[in-house]
């Protein structure tokens, strides 16, 4: 019995789905579009082991990409995670000031909000000496791309590497909202060192004074003035008008006013007293006849006849002769009066020769002109030096394809035709004839080494054109000077032509103080003005000279 009901539970036992096994007539009764009546298919054996394999894959390339994160640039990372908490921040370095020769102030340092100082400088009178720099720059989130306050000019770039010092660096915590928890210094920054000039402040706004006021009265297009020792080169002066405002520039605006420095056709960024060429005329002549004494080409009291011209025969037509004429008639002149009282005739005599006498020649004239300095930079610390030059017949057959004449040797005897100087030429030239012949370099460094050399020329006749300078100041072409009674000096005018009818002149007065024990030299020149203006560079020496006199008088004792 109990066997018996075993089996028939046995065969009782519910059957699955896919035991049961159907013919095609069981298929009769089903949807096969629907599938029924259908057996599932099992899964192939292969499924499971590409299913296994691509596991394994993926798990592989998990393995590598942590082994890479951990071992080969875990430091790298690290790092990078260490820089998105810290962040750094650069602490600008305070630029070196610039103080004058007495320790007064002419450029210093004013607290900005944005972390940097900005700079202050002395305003009128300094720009081209000072220059102006560059600020650090942002990008359009605020960030600085751009670090450094760079000078561009002036001593302001001529000096940035000792005025600019080196920018630290601060790292500042913030958490994961941007907020800052703490901050400390990585790197301290380095202040500039302060720069101590030559430039006496108080001579540089007499003599820039000077010369705005007469360039706008008369007007002239500008000007510019210098004052050097004549024995150890150091600069106490250096004077171009007209100006831009160092602060404007440096600031960036306002825009309407940098606009007007461009259009301005006087030149405002023009520095005339080192970058400005300018035809010298007579103020060459203390040192051509210093030269031609030396040469022998004349003797201190050989005497030539100005009669107001002289006249050259026209080989090719006799009727018809170059005339050469003077500024005046002067009558008899030797070394002394001539260059007192700047005689044409007697240097076109002296240098390309004429009735009986032999002359320098072009040649030996512009080698008497290099020996003075006048075709060579000074060696300033500036940037931006022009170079002088003297004509030579060599130059005149390439650039017009002409023959040299005597004529062209006149007119470069006394100042003119393609002659050009700089100020600072011309102020190392007559400091060479007062210190007895050192061409030294001028600086504007206090208290710099004395840098030059000497010019091998006759003691005798550096003396003889002394002279005439002093000369000339007592009655000669620089007696306007005579009237400052606190000082006895030596002086030299100079006029040079401009214009297609010679409507302009370039007005010069250079020489040097005291006369018996010469210590400082002189430059002044004043740019195209009119012909009945031809003083200018006197005047603006007398006012000049008269200032400094009232607020340094030391410089006259």
């Amino acid at each position: 019995m109990l066997f018996g009901r075993g089996r028939r539970r046995r065969r009782e036992r519910e059957l699955d789905p896919d035991e049961i096994f159907l013919d095609s007539s069981n298929l009769s009764g089903f949807d096969t579009g629907q599938l029924e009546g259908r057996l599932e298919k099992p899964i192939a054996p292969n499924t499971f082991a590409g299913i296994g394999l691509v596991a394994v894959l993926i798990l592989t390339a998990l393995v590598a990409q942590a082994a890479n994160l951990q071992m080969l640039q875990g430091e790298r990372y690290s790092a990078q995670s260490e820089r998105n908490r810290l962040r750094p921040q650069v602490l600008f370095a305070e630029r070196g000031a610039i103080v004058d020769r007495n320790g007064v102030a002419l450029v210093f340092n004013e607290a900005g909000d944005d972390g940097f100082v900005t700079r202050k400088y002395e305003s009128p009178g300094f720009a081209h000496l000072l220059g102006y720099v560059s600020y650090p720059k942002r990008d359009s989130s605020g960030k600085f791309y751009d670090t450094e306050i760079k000078g561009l000019s002036g001593v302001e770039s001529a000096m940035n590497d000792i005025l600019s010092g080196k920018n630290g660096t601060l790292l500042v915590e913030e958490d994961a909202l941007g907020k800052i928890q703490s901050s400390g210094t990585v790197k301290p920054a380095e202040k500039g060192q302060t720069v101590t000039l030559s430039i006496d402040s108080r001579a540089q706004r007499a003599f820039a004074r000077s010369i705005q006021e007469l360039a706008d009265r008369i007007p002239f297009k500008g000007g510019s003035a210098i004052l050097m020792d004549v024995n150890t080169g150091e600069v106490h002066a250096l004077v171009s008008y007209p100006e831009y405002d160092p602060n404007v520039l440096s600031s960036g605006g306002p825009s309407e006013l940098i606009a007007s420095y461009q259009k301005d056709t006087r030149q405002v960024y023009l520095d005339r007293a080192v970058s400005g060429l300018y035809t010298p005329g007579s103020i060459v002549k203390p040192m051509e006849v210093a030269g031609a004494l030396t040469d022998g080409v004349v003797t201190p009291e050989t005497i030539i006849v100005s009669n107001g011209f002289i006249s050259i025969p026209n080989p090719y037509d006799p009727s018809r002769p170059s005339i050469f004429k003077d500024w005046k008639v002067h009558g008899p002149m030797n070394a002394r009066s001539a260059v007192a009282w700047s005689s044409d005739v007697y240097f076109y005599a002296v240098g390309g020769g004429y009735d009986g006498i032999r002359g320098l020649g072009i040649a030996r004239l512009k080698y008497w002109y290099d020996l003075f300095g006048f075709t060579s930079r000074t060696g300033i610390e500036l940037e931006g030096e022009a170079e002088g030059f003297v004509p030579t017949p060599e130059w005149k057959e390439e650039r017009y394809g002409e023959p040299w004449r005597v004529g062209d040797t006149y007119n470069t005897a006394i100042g003119q035709y393609a002659m050009q100087v700089t100020p600072l030429e011309a102020a190392r030239a007559v400091a060479a004839v007062a210190n007895g012949g050192k061409l030294i370099r001028p600086t504007l460094v206090k208290d710099a080494p004395l840098e030059g050399k000497s010019i091998p020329v006759d003691q005798a006749a550096l003396q003889v054109a002394r002279d005439g300078m002093r000369l000339g100041a007592t009655e000669g072409t620089s007696i306007g000077l005579s009237d400052l009674s606190f000082v006895e000096l030596a002086g030299k005018t100079g006029t040079a032509q401009l214009g297609v009818n010679n409507e302009f002149y370039n007005s010069w007065a250079v020489g040097y103080f005291p006369y018996d024990k010469p210590k400082y030299v002189y430059v002044v020149v004043m740019e195209r003005g009119p012909s009945t203006n031809a003083v200018g560079g006197i005047y603006a020496t007398y006012h000049a000279l008269s200032e400094l006199h009232r607020t340094a008088p030391e410089y006259f004792e």
